[in-house]
């Protein structure tokens, strides 16, 4: 059995954009496509403020907070120095044009 779970077509998502998968309980995944069509997951919501990070601006591997303009790295869930704090990042992978998330994270 996969624990890889389809979310959505990578179209579905727009490039320099994000798309948000609801949870039933906890906060939502923000799921961002960059430039160069890699796909990234991580909560939404920013480690400063608790901003929507699905509102941000994607720049390269970066999402940018809409609240306060935080950067945090979509590979690493952690934000650009001089500021400090992560946000929960969640295992994504992408085969063909479908994008998958590991099930076990999505339940945590």
């Amino acid at each position: 059995m996969s624990n890889w779970i389809p979310i959505c077509k990578i179209d579905d998502v727009p490039v320099l954009g994000a798309r948000v998968v609801r949870r039933d309980h906890g906060h939502d995944i923000a799921i961002f496509r960059n430039a160069d069509n890699e796909v990234f997951a991580l909560l939404d919501k920013c480690p400063h403020k608790g901003g929507p990070l699905s509102q941000g601006i994607v720049h390269g591997k970066r999402v940018a907070c809409p609240l306060h303009n935080w950067n945090i790295e979509m590979d690493k869930g952690c934000a650009v120095a001089p500021d400090e704090g992560c946000v929960q990042k969640f295992a994504i992978k992408l085969e063909g044009d479908q994008v998958f998330l590991d099930k076990a994270e999505i339940a945590s």
